[in-house]
């Protein structure tokens, strides 16, 4: 996988994330602030842009590309989200390196430093009713597919429903937390659904 690959993977998401901002700002709007969705969509289509500037300096590698997406990311959107995936993207990317390709395997293992650095800024762990539900299983399911990988972070969403929220805003509704999906679990979500559609594993 080159650039061009991660570029598409970006990309792609973008669009998910268009489409689906409604769907998660109703989730964030039960027991967050509302602004999920609109955060995320103003986001990634920052990332779209800044990945398409008529720039020389543009990334030419996975790794540059990742961390260009993540600084984008982070001065973009407010809130928690984009210190978060920025968090979640530039680590990737400075897992990934210099190298002008990289394998299934090596993805995987830069995702997984990637999410612990999620978990490090976020103070949260598994269960914890965050992005990490979803995140954790759909990093340990790229050992098998990327269909798989898809399937269990959106498992891994969706068992967020009964959890109560120990970590953000939602946590501090208490019981009243239980019952709904995290949205930014079911985000966390639509990353692996885009990577294996460009993958072509759908």
């Amino acid at each position: 996988m080159d650039a061009e690959f991660f570029r598409r993977w970006l990309t792609a998401t973008a669009r998910t994330v268009e489409r689906e901002a409604g769907r998660l700002t109703e989730l964030d709007s039960a027991i967050g602030d509302a602004d999920h969705g609109a955060n995320l969509r103003r986001g990634f289509q920052a990332v779209t842009e800044a990945l398409q500037a008529r720039d020389p300096q543009q990334p030419d590698t996975p790794g540059a590309v990742l961390t260009l997406a993540g600084r984008t990311l982070v001065s973009k959107v407010g809130g928690a989200s984009g210190p978060l995936y920025g968090t979640l993207l530039r680590r990737t990317g400075k897992a990934l390196g210099d190298a002008p390709e990289v394998s299934d395997a090596d993805l995987r293992a830069a995702l997984e430093e990637g999410v612990r650095a999620v978990g490090t800024l976020g103070k949260s762990e598994a269960g914890d009713k965050t992005m990490l539900d979803a995140l954790y299983p759909g990093v340990a399911a790229l050992a098998e597919s990327y269909p798989a990988a898809r399937d269990a972070a959106a498992r891994g969403a969706e068992a967020t429903i009964p959890l109560r929220a120990r970590r953000g805003r939602a946590s501090y509704l208490g019981e009243r937390s239980i019952g709904h999906e995290d949205p930014g679990a079911a985000s966390s979500a639509l990353l692996f659904a885009t990577l294996a559609e460009v993958a072509g594993d759908v």
